[in-house]
């Protein structure tokens, strides 16, 4: 095959006599004829530098645009978005955490569409990149593949290992005068020692280990540290397999199928990962075509067990995978198992089997980060799909069975994150509470804001054991304890959460999958006639048109479903 035909689109504007203005633009770049005459792949960096899971990326970026050139391939650079989770937790910012993902996703689309180029490479850090991008990529529909950033390496303070989370755990045990001001700096100091994303199995490292199974990214990309000499070479091999990409004219909706959706579903389940893996998959599933619901996310949860043991609610560290052989070995165990569906295509042209033919399967044990399948952790899923009558349409939880699996309490109602992180200071909550945090959603935020800071709170102050919350924004990967979120109908659009009072009863049990209150229909319908929807001021551009277009959390928060 020539190279003039795989350049399927990119001749519109480097190769079209008819087209002179664009020949003129990229000559005037100082693009060379060789240049010119390649197949134009672009190279979506996420990479900014006020945080650590991506202040590389544009190096990266420029790795893989360098190493195009080996492969008779013209790589371009061009950059979109991403809002630090980390940085802006707890803060008004955090309702464009969720945005960003759609901004990413159509950064993309408008940029690879509207310049006519054949394929994209996107390279990607932080939490909302990742699903941004693999959505941005089917929507493009041409050659793609994604690069994970990395995961970042584990801090260190006094003899312990440190993540993110430790230092929001910390600020709650400072809140609780628990801990010194001296070891509260050292904590902060020493938590993120580097490049790279959340250590656990936070919703960086669930969701590059989700996107690897599904085949839209390189195997070991997921594991891969971010300072690695491992993570260097994928940056200046991925050009070898995009070359492959558009040879054969594989394309992303060729690879993100039902199957692949599963085997997506089925490690971010294995692995413990976070809930925001459900919104997230959801919406791939969506953009690909897929018919793929809350349902079916429930139906393999109920029959998959979790055999990860990674911090929040475990012991290790991405950084420990990588050590005993990658997500590849894990995913060989588990194609062993018959737990994955081996036929589906992947970015290297080839099949996931034939990916891991000469892979050595992971050895599980029990002092292991992954456990046997003889001896799992929970025998069926983490990610529980509640419903009830608090949450007609599901909730999520992330339920490890170390939390216990019920709990029954009176509501402690609030109408904001802020709200609740005050009583928290101010020991308000107390043991035996379930906290309810309402009109953070998709609408009522707008952006749904992830509730670590409250839920890391109540850790650190020692009641993590003892309180419950529900709420119908989102949780951090990094949330551990007894919480459900993506609570659907939201209190803003006037589902039964935004009708809930103080001291009503609510009972939240992962065995029954149920979420309700002791509250009567009539009752709720009484309440429903006082409601009215909180008002949001000062909404303008980006979240005013969020609010308007985003779908429910069970949809997974798109914003093209209208």
């Amino acid at each position: 095959m020539t190279l003039n035909k795989l350049k399927k689109y990119s001749w519109e504007i480097s190769d079209n006599p008819e087209h002179p203005a664009g020949m003129a633009m990229l000559y005037a770049t100082g693009m060379s004829d060789k240049k010119m005459k390649q197949p134009f792949v672009g190279v979506a960096s996420c990479g900014y530098e006020s945080n650590p899971c991506n202040m590389h990326l544009n190096d990266f970026a420029g790795l893989i645009k360098a190493s195009s050139q080996e492969y008779d391939l013209t790589g371009l650079v061009f950059n979109t978005i991403g809002i630090s989770d980390g940085t802006s937790m707890g803060t008004l910012g955090m309702r464009y955490s969720l945005v960003s993902r759609e901004i990413i996703a159509d950064s993309i689309e408008s940029f690879i569409l509207g310049h006519s180029f054949d394929g994209c490479i996107a390279v990607a850090g932080c939490d909302k990149n990742m699903p941004g991008a693999v959505i941005g990529m089917l929507r493009i529909n041409r050659p793609a593949i994604m690069v994970y950033g990395g995961t970042i390496a584990s801090g260190l303070y006094k003899g312990e290992k440190l993540n993110i989370v430790s230092a929001f755990e910390a600020f709650g045990k400072r809140v609780q005068g628990t801990i010194s001001d001296e070891d509260y700096d050292g904590i902060i100091r020493n938590a993120c020692p580097g490049k790279g994303a959340c250590g656990g199995m936070y919703t960086a490292n669930t969701m590059s280990s989700a996107i690897e199974a599904m085949g839209m990214s390189l195997p070991y990309s997921a594991t891969y540290p971010a300072n690695s000499a491992e993570k260097l070479r994928e940056c200046q091999e991925v050009n070898k397999y995009m070359r492959i990409l558009l040879e054969k004219d594989i394309k992303p909706k060729d690879i993100v199928t039902r199957k692949s959706i599963e085997n997506a579903v089925r490690v971010a389940i294995i692995l413990g990962g976070s809930t925001n893996a459900v919104l997230h998959l959801l919406a791939i599933a969506r953009t690909a075509g897929v018919d793929f619901s809350l349902d079916d996310f429930k139906a393999l949860n109920d029959v998959t067990p979790m055999l990860g043991d990674f911090k929040p609610s475990g012991k290790f560290l991405m950084e420990d995978l990588h050590e005993q052989g990658g997500l590849p070995a894990v995913m060989k165990y588990l194609l062993n198992k018959g737990i994955l569906h081996g036929d589906c295509m992947t970015v290297t042209g080839k099949t996931l089997e034939e990916n891991l033919e000469n892979i050595d399967p992971i050895v599980p044990s029990v002092v292991n980060c992954i456990h046997p399948l003889e001896d799992p952790i929970k025998k069926t899923g983490h990610l529980c799909i509640l419903k009830g009558n608090l949450a007609p349409e599901g909730g999520v939880s992330k339920i490890t069975g170390k939390e216990g699996t019920a709990f029954t309490g009176p509501a402690k109602v609030f109408d904001s994150e802020q709200e609740a992180n005050d009583a928290i200071r101010d020991h308000k909550v107390q043991s035996g509470d379930v906290v309810v945090i309402r009109n953070v959603g998709p609408k009522g935020a707008p952006g749904m804001p992830e509730m670590l800071k409250p839920t890391s709170m109540i850790i650190g102050a020692g009641l993590g054991s003892d309180v419950a919350l529900i709420t119908d924004g989102r949780f951090s990967g990094g949330t551990h304890g007894f919480v459900v979120g993506h609570v659907t109908p939201e209190a803003w659009c006037g589902g039964p959460i935004g009708l809930v009072k103080d001291g009503d009863i609510i009972t939240i049990d992962a065995d029954k999958l149920n979420l309700s209150v002791n509250v009567s229909e009539e009752e709720f319908a009484e309440r429903k006639k006082a409601w009215s929807p909180k008002p949001i001021e000062g909404l303008q551009g980006t979240l005013k048109k969020y609010n308007k277009l985003v779908a429910t959390a069970s949809e997974g928060c798109v914003t093209d479903k209208f």
